[in-house]
């Protein structure tokens, strides 16, 4: 990918929407754009935290993985999102694993390279802190759904977190969200069982709360969902 594609693909992220064509040239020049295999790892937990990635095409998962080997997912970054969010202003080793879900073209921005643009654009750096406060909110908004709501509150709200952010809405008004994430994947993004996953949207599906098509994928009914936890 040459220097004005990355600029082009760059400019699209809001991010970087505001910068001029000098501000953003600083940016592509210390930028390299790459492509990834299906289930190759983009780094891993433990890895020296060396780039920030943008992603311009793909799915990537971000999991943590504790000495037991069990998996804990944070997140699954898709295309005009960044990560790690942790990069920026901090030293060490990335804190968690990313594996690419499909085949994934990425734009590394070396931190080093990019801290020294951000110095000597502070309207940048306020967009960064405006990112990673939004980030830093959803984390807390999930922190609290596990520390005051059941497995069950848990798992709908975990169902129209998904839907509003990999959905695709339908002409009734419903949500498609497409058999991507397995049973598994969805214990893991909120620390419960398989099995329990199973059984919840079994009856989940008996109580009409969601219907699943001939390929396996879910459709969503989010005010429904809403006015099941009593939000609406």
């Amino acid at each position: 990918m040459k220097i004005d594609d990355i600029k082009r693909v760059l400019g699209d992220f809001t991010l970087f929407r505001e910068l001029n064509d000098f501000e953003l040239t600083k940016i592509a020049n210390i930028s390299i754009a790459r492509e990834w295999k299906k289930h190759s790892h983009v780094f891993l937990q433990g890895d020296p935290l060396e780039n920030v990635y943008f992603i311009f095409d793909g799915r990537i998962k971000i999991y943590k993985s504790d000495i037991s080997g069990k998996e804990q997912i944070v997140a699954i970054a898709k295309k005009g999102e960044m990560f790690p969010h942790v990069g920026f202003f901090r030293k060490g080793d990335y804190p968690a694993y990313a594996e690419v879900l499909e085949p994934s073209t990425l734009i590394a921005v070396p931190i080093s390279k990019f801290e020294k643009v951000l110095i000597e654009n502070p309207e940048l750096c306020i967009k960064v802190f405006k990112v990673l406060g939004e980030k830093i909110v959803d984390l807390q908004n999930r922190l609290e759904e596990q520390i005051l709501n059941n497995t069950y509150e848990q798992i709908v709200k975990l169902l129209i977190r998904l839907a509003q952010k990999h959905g695709v809405e339908q002409a009734n008004g419903t949500i498609l969200l497409k058999s991507e994430f397995t049973n598994k994947d969805l214990a893991n993004m909120i620390g419960t069982t398989r099995e329990t996953i199973s059984r919840t949207l079994t009856k989940m599906k008996k109580d009409e709360l969601i219907e699943v098509d001939p390929e396996g994928n879910m459709i969503l009914d989010i005010t429904i969902l809403m006015q099941e936890l009593n939000l609406i």
